[in-house]
């Protein structure tokens, strides 16, 4: 990222969870917040740029459609844009609620972009202190946001600025109050964009302080990332498409070596999804186009 830009993904993320929850049908995630944090503008432009991006995506589809935008929007979002997002989402937070339930006492989102997790839930707000954990230029993307949008940020919620390329800094989550107490924390979205070895420092330093049974969720890519294509061609297309936005995708894992990583961060994988488990759990039986991207894993770690 640039030193005074927030994240683009983030803001294209909250785009694709937005449209899911206020057009499709049947919902995989609702982040019905998500439009509230992006204004009408942004928007309209995000719309017309996808729309405007068919040639890129499909251009078969480009001649088929191009009277049709709704059905181009229609069309990327649900091929493209949302399916990682919209499912990487629903299971972390099921795999949350059920932590919360089991004691957990803190939620630490690394790389929170423009998350909304504390807004949805405030029956949460005197039992889960929440830390949002990403780039300082984002965090002050979304801390204005915010304001502008009138949504008070919550007495449990704590925007943390941070550079994962510098390391992880616990010191800046005490100070806002965090403790060593059982905690959850997820990384969604973020493993892609870490070199492997920014990515093991910041696991084992994630969880450095930590008590045993605390965990975690996160996504990451197969060792196919830079050679499927997909359907649609959509893999190499994120791929292109994060590079141009100059946050280019740098790391992908065969199982094995994902394992070995984690457990050398002193972790333990609790549960692994593959994309035909996600696609069994969150896709299954629809009648749109969104089904499970490929190369992309979800896993649940436990500390040992």
């Amino acid at each position: 990222m640039k030193p005074n830009e927030s994240s683009i993904t983030s803001l294209i993320s909250a785009f694709g969870r937005a449209y899911h929850s206020q057009y499709d049908s049947p919902l995989i995630f609702d982040d019905h917040l998500a439009k509230a944090l992006i204004s009408p503008q942004e928007f309209e432009q995000i719309r017309e740029q996808m729309v405007q991006g068919i040639h890129f995506f499909n251009p078969e589809m480009a001649d088929m459609v191009k009277e049709d935008p709704d059905k181009i929007l229609r069309w990327i979002t649900q091929v493209q844009l949302s399916p990682i997002a919209l499912a990487r989402a629903a299971y972390c937070e099921q795999v949350l609620l059920h932590e919360v339930n089991l004691g957990a006492k803190q939620y630490v989102i690394l790389g929170a972009g423009m998350d909304t997790f504390a807004l949805r839930t405030p029956e949460l707000n005197d039992s889960l202190h929440i830390f949002e954990v990403d780039h300082p230029a984002t965090q002050q993307f979304k801390s204005d946001r915010l304001s502008w949008a009138n949504l008070s940020i919550p007495d449990n919620l704590h925007l943390i600025p941070m550079d994962f390329a510098h390391g992880f800094a616990y010191e800046n989550l005490i100070s806002k109050g965090f403790k060593n107490q059982k905690t959850f924390l997820s990384l969604l979205g973020v493993s892609y964009y870490l070199s492997k070895e920014v990515l093991f420092n910041l696991l084992r330093q994630a969880f450095a302080n930590l008590p045993s049974g605390s965990s975690m969720v996160l996504d990451y890519a197969d060792e196919r990332l830079f050679k499927e294509k997909g359907i649609f061609n959509r893999v190499e297309n994120m791929l292109k498409l994060a590079a141009s936005s100059g946050e280019p995708m740098q790391s992908c894992f065969a199982y094995h070596e994902i394992e070995g990583m984690l457990a050398d961060a002193g972790l333990l994988i609790y549960e692994h999804l593959t994309p035909d488990d996600i696609q069994e759990r969150y896709f299954n039986n629809r009648t749109d186009e969104l089904t499970a991207f490929e190369t992309v894993h979800f896993i649940h770690v436990v500390k040992k």
